[in-house]
């Protein structure tokens, strides 16, 4: 189970100190699953505090279906794609670069024109979406989404927000994980879940990690999510965080 914190009833995270009444929640089993980063988990409790001394109500909510966001989300997430860029093939659409004939031509065309991730996600996407594995991978990822976004519905029935990592680690050095795909795509697993439920979100900066084996201070970022056409409220919860904490005037160094 996917236990969340949430129940936020605050006056003070409204547009004034005197507005509003928002719930806030952060998922406690998820967290403690995956964010084993000291700094951060340390950055995100005391983001919690944060929002209960500004008048938040925590309390434990489920997301059961939370698991298997990450391979929901790419199994569709790939299929869309491979749909979506198959016109792109050098006839009608994009560039164009020659061959022997219509097949060396549109492989030539395809295998210049898209990069390696792209490449990755059509071959993942037509293979999910062919016969014979249409309906063990896509049809099953589709209701695994409706299970997903059943549970942020019935969720936000009790609550206002929900309070999230933005990231299980902070920022990895650039091209650091260029070569493990399947690394760069768990980086996600605080912020899919929020497109496959059709759900708004904002990430804000709520800490550092600093010293160690980090030379120069990374950004830790605080995830809100709201419910459907419910960016009015994750707006007011977020503007409140930022004006109470400084960290959204500090800025990474990137030289």
């Amino acid at each position: 189970h996917a236990h969340v914190e949430a129940r936020g009833s605050a006056e003070d995270l409204g547009q004034g100190a005197e507005e509003g009444v928002v719930d806030g929640q952060i998922p406690h089993a998820v967290v403690a699953e995956t964010l084993h980063h000291p700094q951060g988990r340390a950055a995100i409790d005391n983001a919690v505090a944060k929002m209960r001394e500004l008048g938040a109500e925590i309390r434990d909510i489920s997301l059961p279906h939370t698991d298997y966001a990450i391979a929901t989300y790419y199994i569709i997430a790939a299929a869309e794609a491979s749909a979506n860029l198959a016109r792109f093939d050098g006839i009608r659409y994009c560039q164009r670069v020659e061959g022997s004939d219509v097949t060396d031509l549109y492989s030539k065309t395809r295998g210049t024109g898209f990069g390696e991730e792209v490449k990755r996600r059509i071959i993942l996407g037509t293979y999910v979406l062919s016969s014979g594995y249409h309906d063990a991978y896509y049809l099953r990822a589709q209701k695994a989404r409706t299970l997903i976004r059943g549970d942020f519905l019935k969720a936000f029935e009790q609550v206002d927000a929900i309070l999230t990592p933005t990231a299980p680690t902070p920022p990895w050095k650039l091209g650091e994980k260029a070569d493990d795909p399947l690394q760069m795509y768990l980086m996600d697993i605080y912020t899919i879940s929020a497109n496959l439920a059709g759900i708004c979100g904002i990430s804000v900066p709520c800490g550092f990690a600093e010293g160690g084996e980090y030379k120069k201070p990374l950004p830790i970022g605080l995830q809100l999510l709201g419910g459907p056409f419910g960016e009015e409220t994750i707006l007011r919860v977020a503007h409140a965080y930022e004006r109470a904490t400084d960290w959204s005037r500090r800025q990474p160094v990137l030289s």
